[in-house]
């Protein structure tokens, strides 16, 4: 065989390469987990820590499983030479590890014994000296990428300023954040997610579905959209119908289902029917098997002259539960023992009762999801993110660091202000608009 020939392409041997960057403490390490837990699809986790053992705060403690928990294997390192993470990653191989997590990956760069402190070390010749620290970087990164495992890192970000001496006083703003690793790391990796307090929001992706997401508290279910971008999941609407035809379904089953498939997105979804082959989709058929599946109401006293007559089924929509249910019914359900069922029964009373959200509330999801597509419309792509970013703040008013350090009210204004360009034009009129908003920044204030 022709070493150089070509054979089709397939996703089926690709592993996930994924970043989680941000400050200290915004929930990048427990991320890593749940996410890896997706991935794993039951096999062994393995964690490289760096961050003083930090991660044994989330392992399980045994003979106390009400107390919950992660299980992986734990590698702890006090000694940061990218050569120490080339050996701990042939571990992982021999341990057969489904998912190795790197926590964190700055340390390799910036900590005691890491990159920097290799190049620094011996003569002030600084390319003699890169020389020799090159070569190191580049195994490292050849060990990661090859790993046979799915990958997640974690990488530190610090804050960004620029400095201005244009004027008779130096002027520094901050301007964002910058991540603590080789400029350019982040190409290597397939799906970056920018972390701030628990919420996630991917700023690189070659997940064309997952463009532009926010997610609060991102986790197994990330995972596995990201094994079905790669081919590697089970097939979520399959796996849906293979439970919702499974023996023993229980209405509070056929529920549970429902707020998985309303959760990712599958309601509308075509599917033909188990018994009739007729076409529909998972939102109707789940309807249709939780209503045949729904208790009887109790029958009416002996004394009463008339039962009341069943309230109609109502059609399914992409909001609703399998059958319509009272307000009661939902709040039976709230008191379930199945998360997704509490979820989709307070998802359910909040779309009948939508509650205004105070101005000085974070953003919410669609909220930033609004954003990013209007703005990519109008030019400013996602992947742009300090020009997106650069166009909030003139907008608001205010330096934006990232998305998600909007307020409720401010994305409103976003969202309003960006609602205003519309036509053949708009991206041009919005550029001017941001251009007018420029030159009234640098306008001295009046008193």
């Amino acid at each position: 065989m022709n070493a150089f020939s070509f054979a089709p392409a397939t996703r089926e041997t690709a592993r996930a390469r994924i970043g989680l960057q941000g400050p200290a403490g915004c929930g990048k390490t427990k991320t890593a987990l749940r996410i890896a837990e997706g991935l794993a699809q039951g096999g062994p986790i393995g964690l490289v820590d760096t961050e003083r053992r930090s991660a044994l705060t989330y392992a399980v403690v045994p003979g106390k499983p009400h107390l919950g928990g992660h299980e992986f294997g734990h590698m702890p390192m006090d000694s940061y030479d990218p050569r120490n993470l080339i050996q701990a990653v042939q571990e992982a191989e021999k341990a057969r590890l489904a998912v190795l997590i790197i926590d964190s990956w700055s340390h390799f760069w910036t900590g005691r014994g890491g990159l920097l402190e290799i190049v620094n070390q011996g003569s002030n010749n600084t390319f003699s000296n890169w020389k020799k620290g090159n070569p190191i970087e580049q195994d490292m990164l050849d060990a990661l990428l090859n790993f046979t495992g799915h990958l997640i890192v974690t990488m530190r970000t610090k804050t960004h300023y620029a400095i201005d001496d244009s004027g008779p006083k130096q002027k520094i703003t901050k301007v964002g954040t910058k991540v603590v690793q080789r400029e350019g790391t982040e190409y290597e990796l397939g799906l970056i997610i920018d972390m701030v307090e628990g919420t996630g929001t991917v700023s690189k992706t070659r997940y064309e579905p997952l463009e532009g997401l926010t997610i609060h508290h991102p986790g197994e279910e990330l995972g596995q959209q990201v094994l079905e971008q790669l081919g590697q999941g089970v097939d979520p609407v399959e796996a849906i119908i293979d439970e919702l035809t499974a023996d023993g379904l229980t209405y509070e089953g056929a529920l549970e289902l429902h707020a998985k498939a309303k959760g990712r997105g599958l309601l509308t979804v075509g599917h033909l029917h188990p018994k009739t082959g007729e076409p529909s989709t998972v939102g109707e058929l789940i309807a249709e098997y939780g209503t045949a599946l729904k208790p009887e109401p109790a029958a009416p006293p002996a004394a009463s002259p008339e039962p009341p007559a069943p309230a109609p089924t109502a059609q399914p929509t992409e909001s609703s539960t399998p059958a319509e249910l009272t307000d009661n019914d939902l709040r039976v359900a709230m008191g379930s023992e199945h998360p997704d069922v509490v979820r989709s029964a307070e998802e359910e009373l909040a779309r009948r009762y939508p509650k205004p959200s105070p101005a000085n509330e974070a953003v919410t999801a669609p909220q930033s999801r609004k954003i990013f597509a209007t703005l990519a419309g109008l030019g400013f792509d996602n992947s742009d993110r300090e020009r997106r970013l650069r166009a909030i703040s003139l907008i608001v008013g205010r330096q934006v660091p990232t998305q998600n350090d909007l307020t409720f009210g401010e994305a409103a204004v976003v969202i309003e202000t960006l609602d205003g360009f519309t036509g053949d034009d708009a991206a041009d009129r919005f550029r001017e608009h941001l251009n007018e908003l420029l030159d009234a920044a640098k306008q001295p204030a009046h008193a």
